[in-house]
């Protein structure tokens, strides 16, 4: 089956075929003819499903080839991150017809959200919280809202979002067509879809056992040492066919951190988590899946709106404090029916909350597998080859290449040689003229000069000893003028 044969336009299909997307997922299948008939829809599935353009589809076609400007579909998500994450999925749908879309939430400047809704966009995909601040000063107009979609209910409720959705609900109108996507439906989203919806159908693509890890996902729980981790984690990096990665952990300083030691180790890896600027955080996202960085590391919060197909790893840092987190974290991977590998890494401490996850999980594995960078079991579970340290070689090169050179390596020079560190964390050298220069640039005027001859404190630019200075001022009896090379 094809998107065609679903009833969707064709310049839809050639958008989605320009991406590699063809065959629609069972939950596409399922709603897309529906939807399009303006069926109330209650949609049960996860995250890597498939459901974005589910609703996306039926949503961009009903508001025709060529709508008039003007807010005419809602699309309400839990997180900045999910908000970016759609309408990107929409955009994708609509690049080859005028629709506008204006992805609205907080972390990010008014003017420009308001620009576009000004500018006659007829989709709005936002977080409620922003989306209630703009209504609330007349800069959104929900009034001839046709289609509304609620994606991802339960985490709605979790965060506490669901009198906002009521709100949202109440400026809209009683005649749209809306449509309900939720993971699990829980009673308060039961009793939401009961109070704003019209006779949905409920579609459930999902397996009776939806609670249960997935088939496709190989789950490994090691408990590691905490001084360790580290060095398993770079390890695990270079295990054959090792994709796009998520790191989770626990707070967002060990985030930081984490990516910082992994970056020093040579991976290309970014962060994401709530002490990052929005901006920074989608710089981040969007690196990742243009494959500019191969190695994501993220907090819960951050980490929703990851919705990448091929995440191959997910190493879950620090043990997750549920089995909900647990499958959240793990869904990263095995995403649109592919195959990923779970690694999580249970401290000592930790011991009572994994043996919680595995009861509930039914993973059957009370006592983790206690493990080492070195443990043989490591590299055979997940194929890392034989010899393979926690740094990559290319990082090691220059290291290597001072090392076997004893005489101009970092080791070998006087103490005296090195000034007072700079702010930025780099060796300075005071220069005649008093500008500072850095420590690689002296280092590599430097690399020729003998440790009998080479320069201290204070020494001037090009390794040459200040005392030259004071012997040209003795012969001359006042100082040399400075040449233009000075």
């Amino acid at each position: 089956m094809t998107f065609s044969d679903l009833g969707i336009d064709q310049d839809m299909v050639d958008a989605l075929a320009a991406k590699g997307i063809i065959e629609p997922f069972p939950i596409q299948s399922q709603t897309i003819p529906l939807a399009l008939s303006g069926q109330d829809i209650i949609g049960q599935a996860k995250t890597g499903t498939g459901k974005t353009f589910g609703f996306g589809l039926p949503l961009v076609q009903r508001l025709g080839a060529d709508p008039e400007p003007g807010v005419q579909a809602l699309v309400v998500v839990p997180t900045r991150e999910l908000a970016v994450q759609v309408t990107e999925d929409l955009e994708l749908a609509t690049r080859n017809r005028p629709t506008k879309i204006v992805s609205i939430y907080g972390g990010k400047a008014y003017e420009g959200q308001v620009e576009q809704l000004k500018a006659g966009a007829q989709i709005v995909v936002g977080t409620p919280g922003r989306l209630l601040d703009l209504a609330g000063q007349r800069l959104l107009s929900l009034a001839n809202v046709r289609i509304m979609v609620l994606d991802e209910a339960d985490k709605m409720l979790d965060l506490g979002f669901l009198p906002d959705v009521e709100k949202l609900f109440a400026q809209t109108p009683a005649t749209r067509h809306t449509m309900l996507f939720s993971a699990t439906m829980p009673g308060p989203v039961i009793a939401l879809a009961r109070r704003f919806m019209n006779r949905p159908v409920h579609i459930r693509a999902s397996d009776p056992d939806e609670g249960l890890t997935q088939a496709n996902i190989k789950h490994l729980i090691y408990r590691a040492h905490a001084l360790d981790k580290d060095e398993v984690v770079a390890r695990i990096l270079q295990a054959e066919g090792r994709g796009r990665t998520v790191i989770f952990t626990r707070t967002k300083r060990a985030a930081s951190k984490l990516t910082e030691e992994l970056q020093d180790r040579g991976f290309n890896a970014g962060a994401v988590h709530g002490d990052m600027s929005q901006e920074a955080r989608e710089k981040s996202m969007a690196r990742f899946k243009a494959g500019k960085i191969d190695v994501l590391v993220a907090t819960d919060v951050a980490a929703r709106g990851i919705d990448v197909t091929d995440v191959t790893h997910v190493i879950n840092h620090t043990i997750p404090e549920d089995e909900k987190t647990y499958l959240h974290r793990a869904g990263r991977t095995g995403r649109a029916g592919k195959t990923g590998i779970s690694v999580t890494f249970v401290d000592w401490d930790d011991l009572h909350k994994w043996s919680l996850i595995n009861r509930a999980l039914d993973f059957g594995q009370p006592e983790p597998t206690e493990t080492y960078s070195s443990s043989p079991h490591l590299y055979a579970d997940l194929g890392i080859p034989e010899g393979a340290k926690g740094r990559l070689k290319a990082t090691t090169r220059s290291e290597q290449s001072a090392t076997s050179r004893p005489p101009r390596s970092e080791s070998s020079r006087p103490p005296r040689a090195e000034s007072e560190g700079s702010s930025d964390g780099r060796r300075r050298r005071r220069t005649r003229s008093g500008n500072g220069s850095s420590g690689a640039d002296t280092e590599a005027q430097t690399t020729d000069a003998s440790p009998e001859s080479a320069p201290v404190e204070g020494g001037g630019e090009g390794g040459q000893p200040r005392r030259r200075n004071r012997s040209r001022r003795r012969r001359s009896g006042s100082a040399a003028p400075a040449t233009p090379s000075e």
